[in-house]
């Protein structure tokens, strides 16, 4: 599992600055947008110049070319260099890099509301930040495949005139844009990820005294039950879930199985018991960051009453 653990937690490795992200993707020329603060934590997006929402990226990215490297004789035309459009490229990529960080925090956010138990509009605030970075995400992911099949189409088709890269790639953007729908979200795994943690703490947060009124022995047994891993039968320490199946596993003890059994050619049986799931993968795990702290609240819990 690619960055192991240590991209997820919240403390410490989240970037200084993250925000909510901004209605209205415009800027000047290399200045940030600010952004709207979320609790704990603040950022600055920036975006590319002539980037803004609803339009295919500026002619200062598209029609900027040199004699360089990256490029191609055009039929009975000059050789042609898309090192700018590259360039262009790359700032949109890493737009994206901080839109990613953003989600991150706003993840641990929503889990320490829930869990400190804060008034729910503050939750319900977080998953619209969450909707917020996500539609950004998709519409920055529409800006660079225009962005990359215009240039190929030019590449492809090499006309005697150079075409206005401008209007072909706002007309795929617009294209792209015109096919939204709710159903794209399912395809970020953060938004899903975040979804898919927020429920999972709401569950255990908001459920757990009406669990405890019914039988507090039963809901301390089942909780403790959940906390063990079902390969190494002791309490988890960095849990991870199959995003397939929904069991979780200790990180280390699933990973090494996968990698044993990789060797021997074979597939890897969930090690849940009665779990159907025989072909688990490192790609499959993510981290359970509502079990952990789970875990965590029941480990200080039971030290408190042991220095009592």
């Amino acid at each position: 599992m690619e960055g192991g653990w240590e991209g997820w937690t919240g403390g410490g490795g989240a970037p200084d600055d993250v925000a909510e992200p901004s209605h209205h993707m415009t800027a000047p020329a290399d200045e940030a947008v600010p952004l709207a603060p979320v609790p704990g934590a603040t950022a600055r997006l920036l975006l590319p110049p002539g980037g803004r929402r609803g339009a295919a990226p500026g002619p200062a990215a598209l029609g900027s070319c040199g004699e360089e490297s990256n490029n191609f004789k055009m039929s009975g035309g000059p050789r042609i260099s898309f090192n700018a459009i590259d360039s262009a490229l790359s700032s949109l990529k890493n737009c994206q890099s901080y839109i990613n960080s953003g989600m991150d925090v706003a993840t641990q956010v929503a889990l320490d509301l829930v869990e400190s138990f804060n008034d729910a509009e503050d939750v319900d605030n977080m998953e619209k930040v969450m909707l917020e970075y996500a539609t950004m995400d998709r519409e920055l992911n529409h800006y660079i495949k225009a962005f990359e099949e215009t240039i190929n189409q030019v590449k492809r088709e090499k006309p005697e005139n150079l075409p206005d890269l401008e209007n072909l790639a706002q007309e795929k953007f617009l294209e792209m844009e015109s096919k939204n729908s709710d159903s794209d979200f399912q395809g970020n795994e953060k938004y899903m990820y975040f979804k898919d943690q927020l429920k999972e703490m709401k569950k255990q947060y908001h459920d757990k005294d009406t669990i405890e009124q019914i039988d507090e022995d039963i809901a301390v047994t089942r909780s403790q039950i959940n906390f063990i891993c079902p390969i190494t039968q002791m309490t988890m320490k960095r849990p991870v879930r199959n995003k397939v199946c929904g069991h979780s596993y200790e990180e280390d003890a699933i990973l090494e199985m996968i990698q044993t059994q990789k060797q021997k050619k074979k597939k890897v049986r969930c090690p849940n018991m009665g779990c159907s799931y025989v072909d688990v993968k490192g790609s499959d795990l993510v981290p359970d960051e509502a079990l952990k702290r789970m875990i965590d609240s029941q480990n200080k819990q039971s030290w408190s009453t042991l220095d009592t």
